[in-house]
């Protein structure tokens, strides 16, 4: 076992793991501490704890000291910084022509490095910028190329719920969301309905997908031969949360509908496939998936 804080860097980022190191500190605190970018200032979201070792990425970077008065004016001084750097990079990105749209400016706290974040369709030759950048500064220059969840979650927005973004607002880490989700919670395969602003699978398709999962594993799927008390029939409709099935049974005469909770028929044929995409599909969605 190891003593450990959690330690995050951004308002909505990752938790990253820390040694105390002695250091009195409990949640709530500003901490200055070691990483591989250099010394960094962050939020203690964790206090102490032990954990074991196995699930500690070592080596175990420590908590050098609490955040002074001193520290806050350079993270201020750094902010404003930040944004001269972003107006004058702006100017350079137009002074090449490059296809690259600048999200956000980074300074690091020990200001050992600048990082410039950035969105754009392909590879860019930004070999000239760094160059220049560098002559300015005189200080290590960093360009990341950042995707479109990664552009929204640094920007913020609103959602088509009407809340601020899931990941702007407490998402730590990007979980991955398929296509499949959306199809088995039943949902319009339209990419307006069920892509955020970032243009990608909205993140909320993650949030219901376990219960989603293990209903499927219990429920026949549209298509199904089925037992029913009233004869053998064809599942037309699902209706998964609330556990309800449209059954179509074929009398002598004419084909009837009857509902049925699920725990009142019995499978006695699959479907065919279990594919839930189809190629049209397929096509419709493409590029919604990171």
């Amino acid at each position: 076992m190891v003593q450990i804080i959690g330690v995050r860097f951004k308002k909505v980022g990752k938790v990253y793991h820390f040694d105390p190191a002695g250091v009195d500190v409990k949640a709530g605190d500003t901490v200055i501490v070691e990483t591989s970018r250099g010394i960094e200032m962050g939020e203690v979201v964790v206090g102490v704890h032990e954990a074991d070792d196995d699930i500690v990425k070592k080596p175990l970077r420590p908590v050098l000291r609490l955040a002074t008065e001193d520290d806050f004016r350079v993270v201020e001084e750094n902010k404003k910084k930040e944004a001269e750097a972003f107006a004058l990079c702006n100017e350079k990105i137009a002074k090449h022509g490059l296809e690259m749209k600048l999200v956000e400016v980074e300074y690091t706290f020990d200001n050992s490095k600048i990082l410039f974040y950035f969105t754009a369709d392909g590879r860019i030759d930004f070999r000239e910028l760094v160059k220049e950048l560098a002559n300015v500064y005189r200080t290590r220059i960093e360009l990341r190329q950042i995707g479109a969840r990664d552009e929204s979650k640094t920007l913020g927005s609103i959602s088509i719920c009407g809340r601020e973004l899931c990941c702007a607002q407490f998402l730590g880490e990007f979980e991955p969301v398929s296509i499949k989700m959306a199809k088995e919670q039943g949902l319009s395969l339209n990419p307006t309905k069920i892509s955020g602003t970032c243009g990608r699978l909205m993140c909320c398709l993650k949030f219901e997908q376990d219960t989603y999962e293990e209903l499927l594993q219990v429920t026949p799927r549209q298509g199904s031969v089925v037992e029913t008390p009233d004869g053998i029939g064809t599942v037309e409709y699902v209706s998964l949360l609330k556990g309800q099935l449209k059954v179509g049974i074929e009398n002598d005469r004419e084909k009837v509908h009857k509902d049925y909770a699920v725990d009142e028929v019995k499978v006695i044929k699959k479907p065919k496939s279990d594919r839930f995409l189809e190629k049209n599909d397929e096509e419709l969605l493409k590029g919604l998936e990171d």
